[in-house]
């Protein structure tokens, strides 16, 4: 087992917190056509709180169950940046677990 598995699961539980803390957590999930978009983290059919909640944390967490091969890098906290400018303050806990989740991809120590 990768030795970064438990901390990349505690990592996403971190980052589920923080989407229900500011609110942005949905029971109810986007349609079909919405998350089949083509384009990169659905850009034209989902917000970033929504990719990361439908697509991003259940493909990592699928990964993790099935021990699959992890990534060796990620750039998840530059996309929530960008996707979040004029507005780091409030989402200051959300961007520091998704650099948190970047640096355990990364192997970094």
């Amino acid at each position: 087992m990768d030795a970064r598995v438990p901390a990349i699961a505690e990592q996403l539980l971190l980052i589920e917190r923080e989407l229900r803390l500011l609110g942005w957590w949905s029971e109810q999930a986007p349609s079909a056509e919405a998350l089949a978009s083509r384009e990169p983290f659905c850009v034209d059919t989902l917000a970033f709180e929504q990719w990361l909640q439908w697509v991003f944390l259940p493909r990592v967490k699928a990964l993790l169950e099935s021990s699959a091969l992890l990534p060796l890098a990620s750039g998840i906290r530059e996309m929530a940046e960008e996707s979040y400018r004029g507005q780091e303050p409030g989402v200051a806990a959300l961007l520091a677990a998704l650099g948190e989740f970047d640096r355990l991809i990364a192997g970094a120590e």
